[in-house]
């Protein structure tokens, strides 16, 4: 299998999720960016392992953001106190890391980026004729 949309998928999902919380919190943290970066690669390998299953690799993806969102609280926002974010007013939160309300927003960035997944790969790696 082609390594080549991989490089691309990280810096994609690094600077895209960068910018989005830039745009809904007007901050982020680089180690978000290394999350969405890390999430886009994953959802490029569930893709093409799960034919393109685009429900199922959403829903995989979001299980995974969600456990990576939990450990990199954990470590960053109450081991280390940067408070990165906080979802401890929001509704069935788990020690203010985690949160129904955002997993289900990770399900839904995660369905756009199987989509973003699926555009990059067919502008990198052209579809062979004959």
């Amino acid at each position: 299998m082609d390594a080549r949309p991989y490089p691309v998928s990280f810096l994609f999902g690094f600077f895209a999720y960068c910018f989005f919380e830039i745009a809904l919190r007007g901050r982020t943290h680089f180690t978000m960016g290394l999350l969405g970066g890390g999430a886009l690669c994953l959802l490029l390998c569930l893709m093409r392992h799960l034919h393109r299953r685009i429900l199922l690799c959403a829903l995989l993806g979001t299980y995974f953001v969600t456990a990576a969102e939990f450990c990199s609280g954990v470590y960053l926002n109450l081991k280390h106190g940067l408070a990165v974010w906080d979802y401890s007013g929001l509704p069935l939160n788990l020690c203010g890391q985690i949160c129904p309300l955002f997993s289900c927003v990770w399900f839904l960035l995660c369905a756009a980026g199987c989509l973003i997944c699926s555009a990059l790969e067919r502008q990198l790696l052209p579809a062979k004729t004959g």
